[in-house]
């Protein structure tokens, strides 16, 4: 029979004298126990693959990236190719079946006529024509990053064939092969640009917001007068600028640098924002005390504070960009031909005329929709993984 302790008589306990080892408390589950010794990047991984759209959305930015980097293999044609007898052709179909045989792909054979009423080309398929498309073959030659000269191709026209999944231009240019070769100039302004207004936001935001005074006062006014001015007549206003002589690597940075200088106010203003909170915090003072400088304080202990922000500025900027890039393109003030991005590939169908009688021309859009869409489906996802607490 157990006796029970008198009323305000302590309680016996045990105390145990071994050394404390806090890898023997264990989680109640399997799945906390994971949680509990996962890294930050691991946490942050979880936490992403949880947004389904935002994986698929970053899958497809990979492959679209990864793709420019070997545009030349995967163009059925060179960039520059033409065909006089199939100047606005429309878009060919693939085949497997011919005759209720498997034949594989493949697209029949065109003849062209004159309609001499609505004063166009027709094109009509030749039934009996199969033209069996090549992979892995040669084709068209050129140079690969201008290092060395190739004419391999992941597909190919049948041997005096022609193969125009998405039509043809004005001057008989494949229409698919010039938007692979124009996504290597189209997403990489993108880049370039965002890289730039991020150093000058992040750099010029923080130190307003960091140190205050007459430094915040003079930026705040330089961002007020810059936000003030109607962005399309500025950028057209400094694309005029660029000299018509300028190469086209001359004109690609230009471009890339206006984009750049005008895109970096909006940042500023919100690191600034978030320095003027986070500065007066205890940790901002004890780095102070122990002598850290202004840069390694902003860099390493504020801006890290709200990173996720600074992901999805990032994942937003992009698409602004290209979208600039389009633009200036399609008023024909950015980009100049020999170089192909896809808004010079737009203006083609800059009359309603032409949209009327060959509307594959609008096909670049479809890219710049696709690209634009991922990227903001792919920001959701990283500001949502960038605090995995939350």
């Amino acid at each position: 029979m157990t006796t029970l302790p008198q009323p305000g008589a302590p309680l016996p306990h045990y105390v145990s004298t071994a050394p404390f080892d806090p890898n023997l408390i264990e989680p109640t589950t399997s799945g906390m126990a994971a949680f509990s010794k996962a890294s930050q990047f691991k946490l942050m991984w979880w936490q992403f693959k949880q947004h389904r759209l935002a994986v698929y959305s970053g899958a497809f930015l990979l492959f679209v990236y990864l793709s420019i980097v070997i545009c030349e293999f995967l163009a059925p044609y060179n960039l520059h190719t033409r065909n006089v007898e199939s100047i606005y052709t429309p878009p060919q179909s693939i085949h497997l079946f011919h005759d209720g045989q498997f034949v594989g792909p493949f697209v029949y054979g065109r003849t062209m006529s004159l309609d001499m009423d609505n004063l166009k080309r027709v094109y009509s398929d030749v039934p009996t024509d199969v033209q069996k498309l090549r992979f892995f073959c040669r084709g068209d030659g050129y140079q690969f990053w201008g290092l060395f000269d190739s004419d391999v191709h992941l597909v190919c026209p049948a041997e005096g064939g022609q193969m125009y999944l998405l039509g043809t231009d004005r001057l008989g240019r494949d229409v698919l092969s010039r938007i692979i070769y124009g996504a290597r100039i189209s997403l990489t302004i993108g880049l370039l640009g965002v890289a730039m207004s991020f150093v000058l936001g992040i750099v010029i935001g923080g130190l307003a917001g960091y140190r205050g005074g007459v430094f915040d006062l003079i930026v705040q006014r330089i961002i007020e007068v810059l936000q003030s001015i109607p962005s399309i007549p500025l950028w057209l206003a400094l694309a005029a600028i660029m000299p018509v002589t300028w190469s086209p690597i001359l004109v690609y940075l230009g471009i890339t640098l206006i984009l750049g200088l005008l895109d970096w106010t909006g940042l500023a203003r919100a690191v600034r924002s978030k320095l003027l909170a986070l500065r007066e915090e205890d940790y901002v003072l004890a780095a102070q005390l122990m002598g850290a400088s202004t840069s390694r304080i902003i860099g390493r202990h504020l801006i890290p504070g709200f990173m996720s922000h600074l992901i999805a500025s990032a994942t937003l900027t992009i698409p602004g960009m290209i979208l600039g890039e389009t633009a200036l393109s399609f008023l024909g003030l950015g980009l100049r031909p020999p170089i192909t991005s896809w808004g010079i590939l737009l203006t083609e169908a800059r009359s309603v005329s032409v949209i009327a009688l060959y509307p594959w021309l609008l096909l670049p859009t479809i890219p710049v929709v696709l690209v634009i869409l991922a990227f903001n489906f792919f920001g959701d996802g990283l500001r949502d993984a960038a605090d995995p607490f939350k």
